[in-house]
């Protein structure tokens, strides 16, 4: 088996994770992809949702991103996101209420950017929060 692959889930303010992987699985503007060591070289564009990463220990991370991109070269991964969050650091009915707010303002004709932007990142929280569990 190869070796694990080193990964870094990068905010615009911090690096939220970085460890040893044996999977990563994520979703982009053309689909699922799944990231396993020995990975052929990629870049791709993240959709707003929940990046799963299998760490090398057994444990399992889940990561809201509100869009980005995945970089994958040489045994690393590289996921950069304007905003990423851990699974657990989200309260769920926290992130459920925000997904709410965003969607009567959308039911409500503000069809704007940031109003566009809150409801992916809500939607982006519950789906990792709903992962996790």
């Amino acid at each position: 088996m190869a070796d694990p692959m080193q990964v870094e889930v990068v905010s615009a303010t911090r690096v939220v994770w970085s460890g040893k992987a044996t999977n990563i699985i994520a979703k982009t503007v053309e689909g699922d992809i799944g990231i396993l060591p020995g990975h052929e070289p990629v870049l791709a564009v993240l959709v707003p949702g929940a990046v799963e990463i299998f760490a090398e220990d057994a444990s399992r991370e889940v990561v809201a991103v509100d869009g980005g991109f995945i970089s994958v070269a040489h045994g690393r991964v590289s996921i950069l996101s304007e905003y990423a969050m851990l699974a657990e650091e989200i309260s769920l009915r926290d992130a459920e209420k925000e997904l709410a707010a965003a969607q009567s303002r959308l039911d409500a004709g503000e069809d704007d950017l940031d109003t566009r932007q809150h409801f992916a990142l809500a939607s982006a929280q519950v789906r990792a929060a709903e992962k996790l569990r």
